[in-house]
């Protein structure tokens, strides 16, 4: 099965593929989405939605997990990290995938064992976990990690996604 992690922002979209061979997970690939600070929001969407698109026709991905948005102290940048996500959905559904999402600690937990890890760990775990040459950048790190909390759910190690979280009204908190 091969997998398809988003890690969306407005400015930098990082993206990652890997393929699950039964308990292995095996590097596809990796990259980022850049957008132009110069162009207008529908453009800079528009570049996102083409990128991933790109990136699945290139890939040929079965299933898609994105990183959720946090909410950040400032609410117009949530706001615009909210569109990009939007832009990245968007792009994976109307190319029939289905899509997961996860939480930056359910993705932390899961592959660095601490929900609360430094964007170093973080890095280093994936090139651990993929064999990887060297350390990919901050963005698709973060995009390789999804899938790779998406590949581990599938697993029976989704448990990792929520330990130390508790049930609240229907929720896990």
């Amino acid at each position: 099965m091969r997998i398809l992690g988003i890690d969306p922002g407005l400015r930098i979209t990082g993206f990652g593929v890997l393929e699950k061979q039964g308990q292995k997970l095996v590097y596809i690939t990796s990259g980022c989405i850049r957008t132009d600070d110069a162009l207008g929001l529908p453009m800079r969407l528009k570049t996102i939605l083409d990128g991933i698109h790109e990136v699945i026709d290139g890939s040929a991905p079965e299933q898609v997990a994105v990183e959720k948005v946090f909410v950040n102290v400032n609410p117009q940048s949530t706001l615009l990290l909210g569109q990009a996500r939007g832009a990245a959905i968007c792009a994976a559904v109307l190319r029939s995938l289905p899509v997961s999402e996860y939480t930056a600690l359910q993705v932390k937990q899961a592959v660095v064992g601490n929900g609360h890890a430094a964007k170093e760990q973080v890095q280093e775990m994936v090139k651990r976990l993929l064999g990887l040459p060297g350390v990919p950048s901050t963005d698709a790190a973060d995009a390789l990690a999804c899938a790779i909390c998406h590949a581990h759910a599938g697993l029976g190690l989704g448990t990792l996604a929520t330990a130390g979280m508790r049930m609240r009204g229907g929720r896990l908190v």
